[in-house]
Order: C-alpha cells, then sequence, then structure tokens
C-alpha cells in the first residue's frame, strides 16, 4: 500500500480540485446542476482515483485507477475550454488551469508507465 498523499501528482491534482472548486463558485446560478457540478466531479476524480489505486494491493489495480484518472483530466480539459468558450473564465485563468490538468496527465502516463506489472 501506497500513501497518495505523499505522490506529487496527487499533491497537484488536490490543489487543481481546490482551484475548480473555488473558480466554479463564481459560475451562474443556472450552471449549478450542469457545467459546475460537472467540473467537480472531473477535477475531484483525479485524485481520487489516485488514492483509491494507491489503496489496491496490485500494480495492474494500481494502472487501472491511474487510467480512470487520466480519463477524467481529459474530460476536465475539456470542460476548461467550455467554460472559456462561454465566458465564464478568462484566457490567463484558461491557460493557467489547462497548463496545470496537462501537467498532471503527463504525470500520471509516466507513473503508469513507470509501475511493473507484478
Amino acid at each position: 500500500m501506497r500513501s497518495y498523499s505523499e505522490l506529487l501528482v496527487w499533491q497537484k491534482s488536490h490543489y487543481l480540485t481546490l482551484k475548480v472548486y473555488s473558480v466554479s463558485s463564481s459560475f451562474p446560478k443556472e450552471e449549478m446542476y450542469g457545467l459546475t457540478s460537472q467540473m467537480r466531479r472531473s477535477s475531484s476524480s483525479i485524485p481520487t482515483n489516485i488514492a483509491e489505486g494507491c489503496g489496491r494491493n496490485s500494480n495492474a489495480e494500481m494502472k487501472r485507477f491511474l487510467i480512470i484518472s487520466s480519463g477524467s483530466s481529459s474530460e476536465l480539459e475539456y470542460q476548461l475550454l467550455l467554460v472559456k468558450d462561454l465566458k465564464y473564465i478568462d484566457e490567463t485563468l484558461y491557460k493557467e488551469l489547462s497548463g496545470a490538468v496537462v501537467e498532471i496527465r503527463k504525470m500520471i502516463q509516466a507513473f503508469i508507465k513507470a509501475l511493473p506489472l507484478t
């Protein structure tokens, strides 16, 4: 069993989730059950799945949860583009958040490749 909170990729994805929660709190009220909820779920799914994978007993299971986490990062990346195009966030914030998502996804992919199958 690994300690997820010591992983840099988990720390970065946790920080990103906090940022998404903060940013999405200013979205229009009609988005409460739409984009606000979707973005919060997809962002929190990234560190959640890393944590769950760390609690599993094999590298194969860890990889499975990392793959899910990577998929959630792709989902969030699109949602960020959508909220930028809807003018809920500006270009600067979009670049900051989407850059963080891309960095996290690269870290997840590197983690997947580094895990031996045992």
